[in-house]
């Protein structure tokens, strides 16, 4: 076999592989060995000339974000925003084929690997060729991968029909494979986009609500809205006390601290407290240490969420403001309640004294604050009942 090489995409390159043929392509990270992917024979002709075991499944070229429907089904909101920043680029996004996408492609598995070429010859036989192209490196298996015609030839010059000449890769590491097909998701191989820029991205695709206000106001029923509605709820007064029991690096600043809040070797949260109540300097700087821990856990539950495919979550902080978790989300809503309505609340949630709640409602921010720092202010001074749907209605709305 001769094989021939190409400086441009013209009608002898499409035919070979609408004839089911092979053809070296550029990309911006390694060559290619292209066929098409609908071409069965085609296909297993790639496994045997690059000595390439059948059960190993091979990515697929495609032009562009809208072949993802045509190729693969149930497609996360994520997939296309992923291909919004990223393609044409180094990232293999991995989904549920659909059957037009032969089994061998697959290696008898439901998901492909697509993948958005950022090199202009490639793309263009792409889009001329009107093929997805199955297209693993050009390369004998356990060999380096090539890149530069060159280096394809060096391999297999007689033994494909043709190779595309889009001089060296610009990038030169193999694409990230990502996988959507389920969640949670999962890099499946680290390439040349890096995680942190997935992440970044994914992250976007996540709302954020924070609900914040005094104790008593309501904030449990307005997150029930929102779990009805497949938020993940992150309770930052559990997670806190959580922490006082785990987290390791948090506990020994608060122990150094606060040494005589110590019990046992344990934090007495009862003993932090009162040390806390009447000492604004002590209040300051508990506030200092754990609401940089509590912020840095929220991150990584923030992350977890995205990388199970959420696409609602809900911050619920007292300090959510102070704290600067609100920076974290996407909107701020307050709930406010009268001061009569807080105080029943509170006695009858936590069965304490009138003073022991009009205490705490003292030490908490105004009406002021939240009504200031807010995006949106959630009236509670009706029954429980109006109230849900007050906030079923606003949720309906912004959301």
């Amino acid at each position: 076999m001769n094989t021939r090489v190409y400086k441009e995409v013209n009608r002898d390159v499409i035919d070979v592989l609408k004839n089911g043929g092979l053809v070296g392509v550029p990309t911006e990270t390694v060559y290619g060995l292209a066929a098409s992917a609908l071409n069965e024979d085609a296909v297993r002709n790639i496994y045997e000339v690059k000595g390439r075991p059948e059960v190993k499944p091979l990515s697929v070229m495609v032009s562009g974000k809208e072949d993802m429907e045509k190729y693969c089904e149930s497609v996360p909101a994520a997939a296309y925003a992923l291909a919004d920043a990223f393609w044409p680029g180094p990232l293999t996004i991995v989904l549920r084929s659909r059957d037009v996408i032969p089994e061998l492609v697959r290696a008898g598995g439901d998901t492909v690997g697509l993948r958005c070429p950022d090199h202009p010859l490639t793309l263009e036989l792409l889009k001329r060729s009107e093929l997805p192209l199955a297209a693993p490196s050009a390369n004998p298996s356990g060999e380096e991968s090539p890149h530069n015609a060159e280096e394809v030839l060096s391999y297999f010059d007689g033994s494909i029909e043709a190779v595309l000449d889009g001089g060296a890769c610009s990038v030169g590491v193999e694409s990230t494979i990502l996988d959507l097909s389920d969640t949670p998701f999962r890099i499946l191989r680290s390439g040349a986009l890096g995680e942190e820029e997935i992440l970044n991205v994914l992250r976007r695709e996540l709302k954020v609500v924070g609900i914040t206000g005094g104790s008593g106001c309501g904030k449990t029923t307005a997150l029930k809205q929102l779990e009805e509605r497949g938020a993940a709820i992150i309770d930052c007064d559990a997670l806190y006390h959580e922490m006082l029991q785990t987290d390791g690096e948090m506990i020994r600043e608060l122990k150094a601290a606060f040494p005589t809040a110590v019990e046992q070797g344990q934090m007495d949260r009862k003993a932090l407290a009162s040390i806390v109540f009447h000492d604004p300097d002590a209040l300051r700087r508990l506030n200092e240490i754990t609401h940089r821990h509590i912020r840095n856990e929220v991150r990584k539950i923030l992350t977890k969420c995205v990388m199970d495919g959420k696409q609602l979550a809900a911050v619920d902080a007292v300090a959510l403001i102070e704290s600067g978790l609100a920076s974290e989300c996407d909107t701020v809503i307050g709930i406010l309640s009268t001061r009569e309505n807080r105080l029943n609340r509170i006695m009858k949630r936590d069965n304490i004294s009138q003073q022991a709640a009009e205490d705490r409602v003292d030490a908490q921010k105004s009406d002021d604050f939240f009504e200031e720092h807010c995006d949106k202010i959630i009236y509670n001074n009706t029954t429980e009942q109006q109230f849900a749907a007050d906030c079923d209605a606003y949720f309906s709305e912004v959301l």
